[in-house]
């Protein structure tokens, strides 16, 4: 959760070209971010692979308004829909695209190509179809920031008494870099985005940071079998609050148009 995941860019990002705060090529460029390339597969009218700049505008005449992003985990189907053959590609890419607007869905393959010591990545985007039907367990805008405070607040205490918060030179540096990050400005939404998803989205990548040093840093303090599982059962829920925030944040311009806020 330290970094956007693709789905993340490709609908921020999707989001401000659809609304034409943004130029196709800029689009672009931020949604493919370091990778080498992004290609749609199945997409309606073509019999090969397209690049996205083709593709975003071809969704856009089918149809397509706007973009939300799902992030579901094992026993979690969050921001999907169905049907049933579609929320399996995307739990087992743990990330997926749902188009507003046109009963389509966007799940990324990523592939390693190129020599040794020279390896860049590719992403395919398979476009399948989507069921229309309100996305799961997506919370708004405030009841996500609600929960992420208590959240921060569980998770600081868990990990605190467990022995397993942020110490140590590899949490410290982790720690920086995330300030680091925060500080060169809001780069985690595109342009039309409110500020309170920016506010909501940093928070949910700190708590979200908080529980991956716990995960990485082993089992800290935790000795016994009992307290390893009492950290992971603590941990769990901290963690799907956060993810939970993180959709909010990404599909608030989606919600916002449907309540005709803009």
């Amino acid at each position: 959760m330290l970094s956007e995941p693709r789905s993340g860019r490709l609908a921020a990002w999707g989001n401000a070209l659809l609304a034409g705060l943004v130029s196709p090529d800029d689009a672009v460029l931020e949604i493919v971010g370091d990778d080498a390339v992004h290609r749609v597969e199945g997409l309606p009218g073509e019999s090969a692979p397209v690049g996205l700049t083709l593709a975003l505008g071809r969704l856009r005449a089918l149809g397509v308004s706007g973009l939300r992003i799902a992030l579901p985990a094992p026993g979690h189907p969050l921001g999907l829909s169905g049907p049933p053959e579609f929320n399996a590609r995307a739990m087992d890419a743990e990330e997926a695209v749902i188009c507003h607007g046109a009963a389509f869905g966007l799940v990324p393959e990523v592939y390693e190509a190129g020599p040794d010591g020279d390896v860049h990545v590719e992403v395919v985007w398979h476009c399948l179809a989507v069921r229309e039907a309100p996305p799961a367990d997506v919370p708004s805008l405030g009841e996500a920031e609600r929960e992420l405070a208590e959240a921060l607040r569980d998770a600081t205490e868990v990990l605190s008494r467990l022995d397993v918060a942020g110490s140590g030179p590899v949490a410290e540096a982790a720690i920086d870099a995330y300030r680091a990050r925060a500080e060169r400005g809001r780069e985690v939404l595109a342009p039309g985005y409110p500020p309170r998803a920016v506010r909501v989205l940093e928070l949910a990548q700190r708590v979200g940071l908080l529980v991956s040093l716990a995960y990485e840093n082993g089992h800290g303090g935790a000795v016994s079998s009992a307290e390893m599982g009492a950290r992971a059962e603590a941990l769990r829920p901290v963690e799907r609050v956060a993810r939970r925030a993180q959709v909010a944040a990404y599909n608030s311009v989606v919600e916002e148009r449907e309540r005709g806020v803009r």
